[in-house]
């Protein structure tokens, strides 16, 4: 059985992250997104990319992350990993979508 593998773009504090994860579902949590088991590829000590190595030592140790509904541009399943990216956002190419907001005591 093959190995579903995710590529996940989103924002997050006006960057644009693409990162690749074994799992991505649905949280418990209203409006967010779980991601699990992120994948950073093993690449030649030749050529380092400071993007990849900061989202490595950002992510480091983390088990899950939580990503809002409305930061999630796109999620990919993809047939293999690629490298990740950061890339500031730039002009009105990419938009949130707000969320409608909760009414207090309401079961939503």
């Amino acid at each position: 059985m093959a190995k579903q593998i995710f590529k996940v773009i989103f924002i997050n504090d006006g960057q644009v992250f693409e990162l690749y994860a074994k799992q991505v579902y649905q949280s418990d949590l209203y409006g967010f997104i779980e991601v699990e088991e992120f994948l950073f590829g093993e690449r030649s000590q030749l050529l380092v990319d400071p993007a990849e190595e900061k989202l490595k030592s950002e992510f480091a140790g983390v088990r899950r992350s939580y990503i809002p509904m409305t930061s999630i541009i796109r999620i990919d399943e993809v047939d293999k990993e690629g490298a990740v990216k950061m890339h500031a956002c730039q002009g009105n190419k990419v938009t949130q979508l707000p969320l409608p907001p909760l009414k207090p005591g309401s079961d939503q």
